[in-house]
């Protein structure tokens, strides 16, 4: 696989996840490879890539399309993602260096800046490096695989999140807590933090519900 298939899957990977490509998007190689100025060959390695990482699918007589989660699928993927991050945190409140701290920190404060700022954008890289961050902290390279691979399944609902009103300094809080029991040491509090801080449940699960539905209004209409 050559470099510039990699670069067009990141650069197609993030058109999906800031939702340029809207779930259910047909994507025709040709117009990808004249948008991108590429060969069709490159374009079609890099959504075979995006196929193996389940961000895109392969439907009759459509092809290539950015995958449309269900309801109950999201759910099912938020609660594993849970546990991983769950499992992550569990690891690193044993396991975590100063070094990992202060990146977890860091990712934090520029959280608080794209929260006080109402930049969703800003939160959402933020946000990541917050979580990767956590991931790598738990000093077990399998686990961090792992969350990262759903992490990135999940990349564009987690994104809708931050769009509900107040969820950026609801996600803050949330944050904070999980610092807090990481630098004191407390497993328990750090589990519970992240667990709570990932799940998609009650009104949450019902936000993002309403913004996938607001979403496939245009494609409706149109």
């Amino acid at each position: 696989m050559s470099r510039l298939s990699e670069q067009l899957r990141e650069a197609i990977e993030e058109e999906i996840a800031t939702g340029v490509l809207l779930p259910g998007t047909h994507l025709d190689e040709v117009e990808l490879a004249r948008r991108f100025g590429v060969s069709r060959t490159p374009i079609r390695e890099a959504l075979s890539l995006l196929l193996g990482e389940g961000l895109i699918e392969n439907r009759p007589r459509r092809g290539a399309v950015v995958t449309q989660l269900s309801p109950l699928r999201l759910v099912e993927m938020f609660e594993v993602m849970a546990e991983l991050e769950a499992m992550c945190a569990r690891l690193a409140s044993r396991r975590i260096t100063e070094a990992e701290l202060a990146a977890m920190g860091s990712a934090h404060e520029a959280c608080r800046e794209a929260a006080q700022g109402a930049d969703t954008d800003a939160y959402f890289y933020a946000n990541e490096r917050f979580h990767y961050a956590l991931y790598t902290a738990s000093h077990n390279t399998f686990l961090a695989e792992q969350a990262t691979g759903l992490q990135r399944k999940l990349r564009p609902y987690r994104r809708l999140q931050l769009r509900v009103r107040h969820r950026l300094l609801g996600s803050f809080s949330e944050h904070q807590a999980i610092l807090d029991a990481l630098r004191a040491g407390n497993t328990e509090a750090a589990v519970r933090s992240v667990r709570d801080h990932v799940l998609v449940q009650g009104e949450r699960f019902a936000d993002l519900i309403a913004s996938l539905n607001r979403l496939a209004e245009p494609a409706a209409s149109g």
